[in-house]
């Protein structure tokens, strides 16, 4: 894997996604927050451990929101369409709905205007 690969998944803007990496990452993200939450809540009330993994869920969750617009727009890239509808990520009930399709649907054979490749930067 080059060198950035994995901070350009989930924090980078520009290029295309597979289906796959989509939903890989995205399962890994709800893994880590799930963890964190999950060893928060067998934590001691108002313990030093209860304060570490609240920390830790809370920063997780916001990285979370972050690399989800990014992976979400680099997804859409993948089928030729503008990363503006990531938002619908976000919207209650429709969120389902689009992270689905978002698995589901191909993105384009060849090139486009997102990048010449999937799963790799727009160069």
């Amino acid at each position: 894997m080059p060198k950035g690969q994995i901070t350009w998944l989930f924090f980078g803007f520009s290029g295309r996604v597979s289906r796959a990496a989509f939903f890989l990452a995205g399962l890994l993200l709800a893994v880590l927050q799930a963890f964190a939450l999950y060893r928060f809540t067998l934590a001691p009330e108002g313990s030093g451990a209860s304060g570490m993994w609240a920390l830790l869920f809370w920063g997780l969750f916001f990285i979370s929101v972050f690399s989800s617009v990014a992976l979400g727009v680099k997804r859409l890239h993948d089928f030729g369409k503008p990363g503006i509808f990531a938002v619908s990520l976000f919207i209650p009930m429709v969120s389902i709905i689009a992270f689905v399709v978002l698995c589901v649907y191909p993105g384009d054979e060849g090139a486009n205007e997102y990048g010449e490749r999937t799963n790799a930067p727009k160069r």
